[in-house]
């Protein structure tokens, strides 16, 4: 009886040990397949981005948006936008050096002993002796005043040359924008043309099968033909290094893959020449430049004629200056003065005044004063330059903007009709009535004068951008 349950006691055991193997299985099996799935989806995940990337449609992108993106990534513009920075900062430190400062101090002085509490220098007030102040300092000087004038004045030069830079992207962005749109009004108006010239190449061997044309006007056609056909490729390479050079003035990650707007059909109207002189003499960077570098060349001569004056510095101190690192000291040995205490206050304060009055430096503050002197010349004649260039430029910048407005609608003009010749002298030639050079002068008169009133469009917006460095925008 007891072998039987034994047995069956065994035969229980084997058999759970059995299911609880099973169970591990299972349970391994099916972490295998979960581990699998979340790593094949984990892999399929970065590709799925990657096929969104990659059929991700291309930005378009806008004048506007062409001079944000072009601010944010040109070095010339950020490193003058870093120098009006580091010019507020110079300006920072000269206003704090009018304000008094404090500070503190702690030091500890060892003298050699001799037996007496003074020590063997006399200097000295004791074997050890301690010191933990606090010192506010003010230092007088119209040296530090003239300094002070005369950063306000750097940074105001240093704000007007990172607007100068700001301006001068303008021009570049403004250059480079239109300079893609034209080239691929180009290559369309070369796309155009390369299809009349294969149209007519072969109206000219359908007329020579027909007996009605000399093979002579086949060998001008088709050599008209292989001409716009190397003018497409032109006009394609022209597309692509303009596309190149926007895309190196806007993307810090060089991406060519952008489109723009083509806004050239709506030109800016024009202000009067009255409003654009006085826009230019009130916010014309340039000039303002010139006159806060002779306003700080100025302040620069009283900063070097400071010199011959006196200095004042005044001092204040509160802390200990004792034998022992403490507040109070005991009373060694008793004395009447303090009777009755046996310690007393190591705390205390004291205050100094200094007058500096300079007598003699080989001529070294004379000659400051001369270096100064020197540049403040060469600042007013750069201040009568700029005013001087500004009248001209103002002048000669829109003027160009005026004629490259006014020669818009003849362009036009000019486009219609030569578009307009050359289809009725297809139609004249088929008909017998024009010869064969009559059509490739038209064709090649069509082609220029479309590329010419594109030119002119792009023209206007250029001198309107270049107008625009002078009086900001209106």
């Amino acid at each position: 009886m007891i072998m039987a349950t034994t047995e069956g006691v065994l035969h229980l055991r084997t058999f759970q040990f059995f299911v609880l193997c099973a169970l591990l299985i299972a349970i391994a099996l099916a972490a295998t397949a979960q581990t699998t799935m979340v790593l094949s989806n984990s892999t399929a995940m970065p590709q799925g981005n990657a096929a969104s990337s990659q059929t991700a449609a291309p930005p378009t992108i806008t004048l506007q948006d062409a001079l944000r993106l072009a601010k944010n990534n040109n070095p010339q513009l950020q490193a003058a936008i870093t120098e009006a920075g580091v010019a507020h900062q110079d300006k920072v430190q000269a206003r704090a050096a009018l304000l008094p400062s404090v500070n503190y101090n702690t030091q500890y002085l060892y003298t050699q002993g001799n037996g007496t509490p003074a020590g063997r220098y006399v200097a000295n007030n004791g074997v050890h002796e301690y010191l933990a102040q606090g010192n506010a300092h003010e230092a007088v000087s119209a040296a530090n005043f003239a300094d002070f004038r005369r950063t306000q004045a750097a940074e105001a030069v240093a704000k007007a040359r990172a607007e100068v830079a700001a301006r001068g992207l303008v021009v570049a962005v403004v250059q480079s924008y239109y300079t893609l749109v034209v080239s691929q009004r180009k290559y369309a108006t070369a796309q155009r043309a390369a299809n009349e010239g294969e149209r007519f190449f072969k109206i000219t061997q359908q007329l020579e099968q027909g007996g009605e044309v000399a093979h002579s006007d086949v060998v001008k056609a088709e050599i008209q033909y292989q001409q716009v056909k190397r003018d497409l490729q032109e006009s394609q390479l022209g597309m692509q290094k303009a596309r190149l050079d926007l895309a190196v003035l806007l993307f810090p990650n060089f991406n060519e893959n952008f489109s723009v707007v083509d806004d050239l059909r709506l030109p800016e109207p024009l202000p009067g020449f009255q409003e654009i002189a006085t826009l230019a003499s009130r916010k014309n960077p340039d000039l303002h430049a010139a006159m806060a570098a002779l306003q700080a060349a100025n302040n620069e001569v009283t900063v070097a004629q400071a010199g011959y004056l006196p200095a004042l510095s005044l001092d204040y101190f509160y802390g200990i200056d004792a034998n022992q690192f403490a507040t109070r000291s005991p009373t060694i040995p008793p004395s009447a003065e303090f009777a009755g205490s046996p310690s007393f206050n190591n705390l205390g304060y004291a205050a100094t005044a200094s007058l500096t009055l300079p007598v003699w430096n080989w001529g070294a503050t004379h000659s400051k004063v001369k270096q100064a002197d020197l540049r403040r010349r060469q600042a007013r004649v750069e201040l009568s330059f700029a005013q001087r260039q500004l009248l001209s430029n103002i002048r000669s910048f829109y003027g160009e903007a005026q004629t490259a407005r006014s020669e818009l609608e003849s362009l036009a003009r000019s486009a219609e009709l030569a578009a307009e010749s050359l289809h009725l002298t297809t139609l004249r030639y088929q008909a017998g009535e024009a010869t064969v050079l009559e059509v490739v002068d038209a064709q090649n008169t069509s082609t220029m004068a479309q590329n010419a009133y594109d030119d002119g469009e792009a023209r206007f917006r250029l001198a309107v951008a270049h107008l625009q460095t002078l009086t900001g925008n209106f």
